[in-house]
């Protein structure tokens, strides 16, 4: 089994020897047996603390090669506003009840939940179940991402 040597961030590596599609609760792991889409590669990830894989991250084996890091297709509402402060105002109570958030321009991806889209529409949101990948911002105490190695 080869080891994740070195994490790399989305859009500075090259070619991918295989790749894994996790969705947004297995991108964020601090030590897991990885298996590669077509069952090539098996991969310890093991870090000090938790890490949130990004989709289009490369994983550096010890061997030197890379396994690409996909963001599976997940249950999500997209979220839409009247104006950009209406956005906003719709942000705060999603970060208010803490609940994981992608800002995608000018909509907000959060996980499919039928209590928080009847809250959001009670407040004028334009909500809709959609299927997508899912990069939720990382907050305040773990967002920071940047390469390492071990």
């Amino acid at each position: 089994m080869q080891k994740v040597a070195q994490i790399l961030p989305a859009g500075s590596w090259s070619a991918a020897a295989d790749h894994v599609t996790l969705d947004q609760d297995g991108r964020h792991r601090r030590r897991t047996v990885l298996t590669s889409d077509h069952h090539r590669i098996d991969a310890l990830l093991d870090e000090p603390a938790a890490v949130q894989l990004k989709h289009g991250d490369g994983l550096k084996l010890d061997d030197g090669r890379i396994l690409e890091v996909l963001a599976a297709p997940e249950d999500l509402l997209e979220i839409t506003a009247h104006s950009p402060e209406h956005l906003l105002q719709l942000a705060w109570h999603l970060g208010n009840r803490h609940l994981a958030t992608q800002i995608d321009g000018q909509r907000l991806l959060i996980r499919y939940d039928h209590v928080i889209a009847h809250m959001l529409e009670h407040l004028g949101a334009h909500v809709h179940r959609v299927t997508e990948r899912f990069d939720p911002e990382g907050g305040a105490y773990g967002g920071a991402h940047h390469a390492h190695e071990h």
